[in-house]
């Protein structure tokens, strides 16, 4: 029974999380921008902008340049987020990639950083006033959620185990559509719920900020308004039809 409760709902998660995504990446193409908004200092050419977009990924240079604690924090947390994915590579795959072999035991410390760089998050959030009197009861719940899916992995790493090869096997079923038993320990249980919750919460909120910066104007636009002139598409076909008026 509860295998087949938590197959139906990872099977609903990715199908929410999928469409939501070609939801939101459809709307923010479709989205028109009829000015040139790029933040200055900003490239005056398309690898410049490439560029600027791999610092600002890789780096958080803007935030690096305006808040020096929030980037600590905060690309701590995206970091180790990052290596902790990875690290779970290894309930999708099999046999387990070499390279994701290697991540495993940075993996698991990833999950204090993880947790630490959320901590420092929140703690923002209710410590510094400006912050806090912008903050909206749903940061709240999502920086709860994140750590909550972070504790509770860390959890079944050092407190209570949990059959990692019957967990596996569980998830490598659902790729291929047959059902193998999930185990039905209450922190594994906690753990997977929230992360299935996170992956339909996902397209829908605030977390969607790094799917979205490839899309800003202020980050994905070359500052070249003297050289060309900057038309939207929708204007572009406005102008076209007047002149074949």
């Amino acid at each position: 029974m509860i295998t087949a409760i938590f197959a139906a709902l990872f099977y609903v998660a990715t199908l929410v999380l999928a469409g939501g995504l070609f939801y939101r990446i459809r709307l923010y193409l479709r989205t028109p921008a009829p000015l040139k908004i790029p933040t200055t200092p900003a490239p005056t050419t398309q690898s410049g902008v490439a560029f600027r977009l791999v610092r600002e990924v890789v780096l958080f240079e803007s935030l690096f340049k305006a808040n020096k604690w929030i980037w600590i924090f905060g690309w701590i947390f995206h970091a180790a987020l990052l290596l902790v994915l990875l690290r779970h590579l290894r309930y999708f795959t099999q046999p387990v990639w070499d390279w994701v072999a290697l991540v495993q035991p940075f993996g698991i410390y990833a999950g204090f950083a993880m947790v630490a760089g959320l901590l420092g998050l929140w703690a923002r959030r209710i410590l510094v006033p400006r912050v806090r009197y912008i903050s909206a009861p749903s940061d709240h719940l999502m920086l709860a959620l994140l750590v909550a899916i972070g504790a509770s992995g860390l959890g079944m790493k050092f407190v209570a185990h949990t059959d990692i090869v019957a967990l596996k096997a569980f998830f490598l079923g659902l790729m291929r559509f047959e059902l193998n038993p999930l185990p039905p320990d209450p922190l594994l249980l906690i753990h997977i719920g929230l992360v299935a919750a996170l992956m339909i919460i996902f397209p829908f909120s605030k977390l969607l900020h790094g799917v979205g910066l490839f899309f800003s104007p202020t980050r994905n636009q070359v500052d070249n308004p003297r050289e060309r002139r900057h038309l939207a598409p929708w204007a572009a076909k406005l102008e076209s039809g007047a002149g074949q008026k």
